[in-house]
């Protein structure tokens, strides 16, 4: 009597077919979480009696556009700032007569950012704080404070460079 043995049809094992569906799942979340869409919200501003309000002066022009002028120096609250949701900007006023700007898409997870308090933007995908004053992070999971982004400042009109 001839002994032979059975050997299974040879395909891939299960450790390898969840493996595959695992990491595809991943790429699927992953892609998602990092998506540029821009939320419902609309942009908000800091206002001088300290509550957030929309933005709706018409003073910002296109996406990011070079030389774009962004509102007048009156419109920057001291100590706060205003958010450009269409150029992704925000514009801040240190101390008096000092501006900066920086960009609103947080640097955890490519965010945009719309929600400004006092000196404070906030992400809403992972909750990261950063200072709209000098872009440095507030609170994680954030750990690089946001891009800094070229500004003019001409008499009493402030342009995105």
């Amino acid at each position: 009597m001839t002994s032979e043995s059975v050997q299974p049809k040879s395909g891939p094992s299960r450790r390898t077919l969840v493996a595959a569906v695992g990491a595809a799942g991943l790429t699927v979340a992953l892609t998602a979480c990092g998506s540029e869409d821009e939320p419902s919200d609309p942009s908000t501003e800091q206002g001088a009696g300290g509550g957030a309000t929309n933005e709706g002066d018409g003073s910002s022009t296109g996406a990011g556009a070079g030389g774009a002028a962004l509102a007048k120096t009156a419109d920057i609250p001291e100590g706060s700032g205003k958010i450009f949701k269409d150029e992704k900007v925000v514009v801040s006023q240190p101390t008096a007569g000092e501006f900066k700007a920086f960009s609103t898409i947080c640097t955890h997870q490519n965010c945009p950012m719309v929600d400004l308090k006092d000196d404070i933007i906030s992400c809403t995908c992972h909750g990261s704080q950063f200072s709209v004053l000098d872009g440095s992070v507030k609170k994680a999971p954030a750990v690089k404070p946001l891009e800094e982004r070229q500004i003019s400042v001409n008499g009493d009109s402030i342009t995105l460079a």
